[in-house]
């Protein structure tokens, strides 16, 4: 029998992420650990938590999962898995182990969950970890993701509130995967340009954090369900700085920048827009390319302020090394996000 996997969820992807305001006053109730071997905890917190098990090592635990955002169940599990293991990419670890966190209907084909299941599989041993188990429910609408553990050393962690002013911003992939599978639902978007989207959302950001590490970069984080402007707020907020970002030079996936010109928007967008725009200076910016940067993204790229003097020498070895990377924009002293 053939399923539909979107057709059984409400909102796929990083898309169905809790709203980031709700979320950042649920948190604020929370009393961080008093732990000195927690590097990275709620106080602020960030892509993974990381506990230091010695002078050496540190462990970097993650979880992240979703509905389907794509009706390829091969595709879904292979995105849900990226997404989640790119959190340990984007703290400067390499994963380890991972457990699946699934959430079936008891009447989806055995065949359709079998093919998530072996499809992240897949993912987990390209990135170099193994998946050892997990748990799976019941539930009317499917969900699958991963918990995530890596290791990382204790001084090589990469928080996203270390960007500094005198930083280059680089991003490493596309933005607009929300606006190009929201227009193909809509018929504004083809299937040739679902599957560019599909394929950035299935590659790994284990290349580019494997160049990053020899240029020890300030902060870093994965773009995802907050969009753009989400996580370069989040940045500014917790680096005490300013990030100047330039829209003109935002990749865009092939098809994104129409479908925002067709005044179409997705609930992720408008929730993105609640948490952050409060705090995102855009006049004067066309409202595609705001759009663009209010995207949620799912297993996006990552954000990266490291010093501008070593920017050129960034660029020219992921260029060497056949992978994508955009400058964007800059660090300055003040706060919040302008965009130019």
């Amino acid at each position: 029998m053939s399923v539909k996997l979107t057709e059984l969820v409400t909102s796929g992807g990083c898309a169905a992420k809790y709203s980031a305001a709700q979320l950042q006053e649920l948190l604020a109730g929370f009393v961080p650990a008093e732990a000195e071997d927690l590097l990275v905890g709620l106080s602020p917190a960030d892509d993974a938590a990381v506990y230091r098990l010695d002078d050496d090592t540190a462990l970097v635990f993650t979880l992240d999962f979703f509905p389907p955002l794509v009706d390829d169940p091969a595709a879904f599990g292979t995105i849900a898995a990226t997404n989640a293991l790119n959190d340990v990419f984007a703290m400067g670890g390499r994963p380890l182990l991972a457990l699946s966190i699934a959430e079936f209907p008891e009447d989806l084909p055995h065949e359709t969950v079998a093919t998530i299941l072996a499809a992240a599989d897949r993912q987990v041993r390209a990135a170099g970890a193994i998946l050892a188990g997990g748990h799976t429910i019941r539930d009317r609408e499917p969900k699958y993701g991963l918990a995530v553990v890596g290791t990382v050393h204790p001084e090589g962690v990469w928080p996203k509130s270390g960007a500094t002013a005198g930083d280059a911003l680089f991003l490493t992939k596309p933005l607009g995967t929300g606006l190009v599978l929201h227009g193909a639902a809509r018929g504004l978007a083809g299937a040739e340009q679902v599957d560019i989207a599909v394929e950035w959302m299935t590659t790994l950001n284990r290349d580019w954090a494997d160049v990053l590490r020899a240029f020890r970069p300030n902060a870093v984080t994965d773009v995802t369900g907050f969009g753009l402007l989400g996580h370069a707020y989040e940045m500014a907020e917790r680096s005490g700085a300013r990030l100047v970002l330039e829209a003109g030079e935002w990749p865009a996936l092939e098809g994104a920048l129409e479908v925002a010109r067709a005044g179409e928007q997705t609930g992720g967008d408008r929730r993105n827009r609640a948490f952050a725009a409060a705090h995102v200076s855009s006049d004067g910016v066309p409202t595609e390319l705001v759009a663009l940067g209010y995207d949620p993204q799912t297993a996006g790229g990552l954000l990266v302020s490291l010093p501008a003097e070593k920017g050129p020498a960034l660029a020219a070895e992921l260029a060497a090394r056949g992978l994508f990377v955009r400058r964007i924009g800059r660090v300055e002293a003040g706060e919040g996000v302008v965009v130019l």
